[in-house]
């Protein structure tokens, strides 16, 4: 079974999800993402979606329901590099992203996280 990797990154988890979601595959990222928040103590979450082109009503309130769990676990999530399309449906289809941040890049998407991670800025 396919599975999307989720990177520690100091006190970040990242998912760069490169694949087109279908359901159980959500299913089993929501799985594995709150038992490494837990595992790792993480303390923000980084969901890069920029490869998605589309995100149907389910995938979206997956990720609502993954925000609101790792906020029960004590970490922030920022979603990053939606694409316009994607942004489009969600708002189409009525969907509130509550308790999800979003931002345009990762870097940004860190800085939002603000927990501790920094880019070099030379």
């Amino acid at each position: 079974m396919d599975r999307i990797p989720i990177l520690r990154m100091g006190k970040i988890l990242l998912v760069t999800i490169q694949i087109d979601m279908h359901d159980k595959l959500a299913m089993v990222l929501q799985d594995d993402l709150t038992d490494r928040i837990v595992k790792d103590k993480a303390q923000g979450v980084l969901i890069d979606i920029s490869a998605l082109d589309i995100v149907d009503s389910f995938i979206g309130r997956m990720i609502s329901n993954t925000a609101a769990m790792a906020r029960v676990l004590d970490a922030k999530t920022v979603v990053v590099g939606m694409q316009p399309s994607v942004a489009i449906t969600l708002v189409e289809l009525g969907l509130k992203l509550d308790g999800v941040r979003t931002a345009l890049n990762v870097e940004k998407g860190m800085e939002l996280l603000d927990v501790g991670y920094r880019f070099d800025r030379r």
